[in-house]
């Protein structure tokens, strides 16, 4: 019986791999692993909690469980912009913590090789950026593949995760 939820676990792996869920922010796109995904939503009544990061929005119910929302495009010090229907929340799952990323609208899942991610130190060696680990080419378009450990190894999120 262990030995096929091992396999089942595997081959669940295996399904996902090369397979990201893209979303835009201001004009550009990105995309994050579709394992760490684990649902979609549109936006839910956020609850403010005082002494939080600003890109912290704070916290929502989701069937009974509170998650913290997290506004990337603060996270990436871009300018705040009002919320609209396209404005979605993805929920992610990562090393245990379950988190709301709150993005201006979801894309697609897109397949995208190994071979067609390159590192973006590769590109410019003056361009880093901590969050992001990958850039994937899919077709024309460009999609600058997020690293969700990064996003979320920051002290705070350490702290929030133990307040909520």
């Amino acid at each position: 019986m262990m030995e096929q939820d091992h396999m089942q676990h595997e081959f669940e792996e295996d399904t996902q791999r090369g397979k990201y869920l893209t979303f835009k922010l201001v004009n550009e796109h990105y995309g994050i692993e579709i394992k760490y995904v684990i649902e979609i939503i549109g936006l839910q009544p956020i609850t403010i909690v005082p002494e939080l990061p600003d890109y912290m929005q704070g916290i929502i119910n989701l069937r009974g469980k509170i998650i913290p929302v997290m506004d990337v495009r603060l996270r990436f010090k871009k300018p705040f912009r009002e919320y609209n229907d396209r404005t979605c929340v993805v929920v992610v799952d990562i090393d245990d913590i379950t988190i709301g990323l709150i993005v201006d609208s979801v894309s697609e899942v897109l397949e995208i090789p190994e071979t067609e991610i390159v590192s973006p130190t590769e590109l410019n060696k003056g361009y880093s950026s901590k969050y992001i680990k990958g850039i994937g080419k899919s077709g024309g378009d460009v999609k600058l593949i997020l690293d969700c450990a990064t996003l979320m190894q920051e002290q705070d999120m350490g702290s929030l995760s133990m307040n909520v």
